[in-house]
C-alpha cells in the first residue's frame, strides 16, 4: 500500500514563504494543487527604538531550514517520498533590506523591515531634490517616495552603519531583499551562492524601471547606491541554481517571487482586472492591469504582478498597501495583553457583535495607500464608559475592513469598472467575523478559496513550471478547479456607509499627529 501510494502522487513542488511575522515550507502535489503537508515558525520581529522594527537575516534562514526539515519529517510519516520534490519557489515579505559580506557569508546589519519608519528625515531629504515637474522616481518606479521602500533603507544603513560603509569600500557587501539572502544562502552562499532577485521584488526596491526591467542608472545615483551590490534581476519562474545542504541537497530552486505578486498568482488572476486582496501583517489588493503600467491618479502603487519565464512577458499590476492589518492583532496580543493568541480575537469580537461607537486606527507605521502621511500615529477614538476589550477587538477587526474598503474605492476609481466580489487569502481569512464584517463593509460578496495558502501556492506555481522543471501547467485548461467560501452582505447598504463615513473622520483625527521627527543618531 505505502508504495502504491508514493507512486500515485506524481511530481511535488515545494515552497518556502517568509513572511514579515512566520516562515513556512509548503509542499503541493503539482497535479491537484493540493497541499500535502507543511510547517511554520513564528520570526521574532525587534523594536530597538520607536518607530524602528528589524529582524535578525540568521534567525531567518535557520527558519527556512528548521520549516523544510520539519516539513520532509513530515512527508516521511506520511510515506511520500521526498526524492519526488522537483523544483522549490521562494516567496517573500517584500522591501526588507539585507546587506551581507560576500566573504564571511555573515549579515552586516539587521534586516530592516518594511514596516520601519527610521528613514523618515531620509526621506524628506530626498524629496527636496525631486522636481516638482518632473517626479522621475515615480514616473520610472511606479512609487511614492516613501520609508516603505528598500532604497531608502539602504541609503540610510550606508549613512548610519560604519561596518556596512567599510565593507562596501572594500567590495564586501551585497544588497539583498529577503529572497535574495535566501536564494544566495540555500545556493551555497559564499562558496558560489547565486546573487539574483526577480522583477517583482526589484519593483519594490525603487531602484528599478519597471518599464526598461534593469536598474536604473539615474535612480541609483539620486539615491547614492553603488549598483556593484546590487543582485542580478530574473524572471520570476527560472532556475537560478540547487539546494547546496539539508533534506533536499539538489533540488532546483526555480520560482520567486514578492509575496502579494505570490499570492496574485495562486489565485490564478492572469487576466486584465482580476483582483485579490491578502490579510497578511499588513493588508495589500493587487489588481493585475495586463501588458501596461496604469499609474494611479487615487494613491495606488504601480508594480510587477509578474514574469512567469525568461521569454515570457511582463505583467503589471495596481496596488493599495495597508500597512496595518494582522499587525494589529498581534499588538492586541504581545503589547496589550488582551488575548493570549491570535485566534481569540474572534471568541472577543463575537461577544459583543459591535464596537459600539468606537474606532481604532492603527497608523503604527503612519499611514499607506490611499493616504500616504507619514505623520499619522495610532488612534482608538469614541470611547465611553460602557467601552471594553470585546469593544476593542471588534473595533480593531473593523480595522482592516474599512482600510481595504479604502483601498478598493481607489482602486475603482482608478480602473473604472468596480469589482463585482472580492477575492481574498491569507491567515487572517480563518476568521469567519472578519470576513462578514468586510462582506458588510464592501458591500460586495467576498470569496475564499478553501486553501488559504494562496502566496505559498503562487510560488509553488511558478516554481514548477521553470523551463527545465515542467511539472507545473499555467495553461488555462489544466489550473485545477478551485472550492470556495462565499461571505454575502448582510447589513443594509445605508449603515455600511454611516460606519465608513465615521471611519473616515477618525482617520482624519490619527493625520499630521508628529509634527517634528525626532533626532536620529548615527551607530556605531
Amino acid at each position: 500500500m505505502a508504495a502504491a501510494k508514493k507512486a500515485v502522487l506524481g511530481p511535488l513542488v515545494g515552497a518556502v514563504d517568509q513572511g514579515t511575522s512566520s516562515t513556512r515550507f509548503l509542499v503541493f502535489n503539482s497535479k491537484t494543487a493540493e497541499l500535502l503537508s507543511h510547517h511554520q515558525v513564528e520570526i521574532k520581529q525587534e523594536f530597538p527604538r520607536e518607530g524602528w522594527v528589524e529582524q535578525d537575516p540568521k534567525e531567518i534562514l535557520h527558519s527556512v531550514y528548521e520549516c523544510v526539515e520539519k516539513t520532509c519529517e513530515k512527508l516521511g510519516q506520511l510515506n511520500i517520498d521526498i526524492s519526488n520534490i522537483k523544483a522549490i519557489g521562494v516567496s517573500n515579505q517584500r522591501e526588507t533590506t539585507v546587506v551581507w559580506d560576500k566573504l564571511t557569508g555573515e549579515p552586516l546589519y539587521n534586516a530592516v523591515v518594511w514596516l520601519d519608519l527610521r528613514t523618515q528625515s531620509t526621506v524628506e531629504s530626498l524629496s527636496k531634490r525631486i522636481p516638482g515637474n518632473n517626479n522621475f522616481v515615480k514616473s520610472k518606479t511606479g512609487l511614492p517616495l516613501s520609508t516603505y521602500f528598500s532604497a531608502v533603507k539602504l541609503r540610510w544603513i550606508l549613512d548610519n552603519v560604519r561596518k556596512v560603509q567599510k565593507a562596501v569600500e572594500e567590495n564586501r557587501a551585497l544588497f539583498g531583499t529577503v529572497d535574495s539572502w535566501l536564494i544566495w544562502s540555500l545556493t551555497g552562499g559564499v562558496n558560489g551562492g547565486v546573487h539574483c532577485t526577480d522583477v517583482t521584488n526589484a519593483s519594490r526596491t525603487m531602484l528599478f524601471n519597471i518599464h526598461s526591467l534593469e536598474w536604473d542608472k539615474e535612480l541609483c545615483e539620486f539615491f547614492g547606491i553603488p549598483m556593484e551590490i546590487l543582485p542580478n534581476v530574473r524572471s520570476s519562474s527560472e532556475i537560478y541554481g540547487l539546494m547546496k545542504a539539508g533534506a533536499l541537497e539538489g533540488v532546483p530552486i526555480s520560482g520567486c517571487l514578492g509575496d502579494q505578486s505570490a499570492a496574485l498568482v495562486g489565485q490564478m488572476c492572469f487576466q486584465d482586472g482580476q483582483a485579490k486582496n491578502t490579510y497578511g501583517t499588513g493588508c495589500f489588493l493587487l489588481c493585475n492591469t495586463g501588458h501596461k503600467c496604469v499609474f494611479s491618479e487615487h494613491g495606488l502603487l504601480t508594480t510587477v504582478a509578474y514574469k512567469l519565464g525568461r521569454n515570457k512577458p511582463v505583467f503589471y499590476a495596481l496596488e493599495g498597501s495597508v500597512a496595518i492589518a494582522g499587525a494589529v492583532i498581534r499588538w492586541l496580543r504581545d503589547n496589550l495583553g488582551i488575548i493570549k493568541t491570535s485566534e481569540e480575537i474572534e471568541k472577543l469580537a463575537k461577544e459583543v457583535g459591535t464596537s459600539y461607537g468606537c474606532y481604532f486606527v492603527p497608523a503604527f507605521s503612519g499611514l499607506y495607500a490611499p493616504y500616504w502621511d507619514p505623520s499619522a500615529r495610532g488612534i482608538i477614538c469614541g470611547l465611553t464608559q460602557f467601552t471594553n476589550k470585546c469593544h476593542i477587538a471588534f473595533a480593531a477587526l473593523e480595522a482592516v475592513c474599512f482600510q481595504t474598503r479604502e483601498i478598493l474605492d481607489a482602486m475603482n476609481r482608478d480602473c473604472g469598472i468596480p469589482l463585482s466580489h472580492l477575492q481574498v487569502d491569507g491567515g487572517m481569512t480563518s476568521n469567519k467575523i472578519l470576513m462578514q464584517l468586510q462582506a458588510d463593509i464592501l458591500y460586495i460578496p467576498v470569496v475564499k478559496p478553501s486553501m488559504p495558502e494562496t502566496t505559498a501556492l503562487g510560488a509553488a506555481m511558478a516554481a514548477g513550471a521553470a523551463e527545465g522543471v515542467g511539472v507545473w501547467s499555467l495553461e488555462p485548461e489544466d489550473l485545477s478547479a478551485v472550492t470556495m467560501e462565499r461571505f454575502e452582505p448582510q447589513i443594509n447598504a445605508e449603515e455600511s456607509e454611516i460606519r465608513y463615513s465615521t471611519w473616515k473622520k477618525a482617520v482624519m483625527k490619527s493625520m499630521g499627529w508628529v509634527t517634528t521627527q525626532s533626532p536620529e543618531s548615527g551607530i556605531p
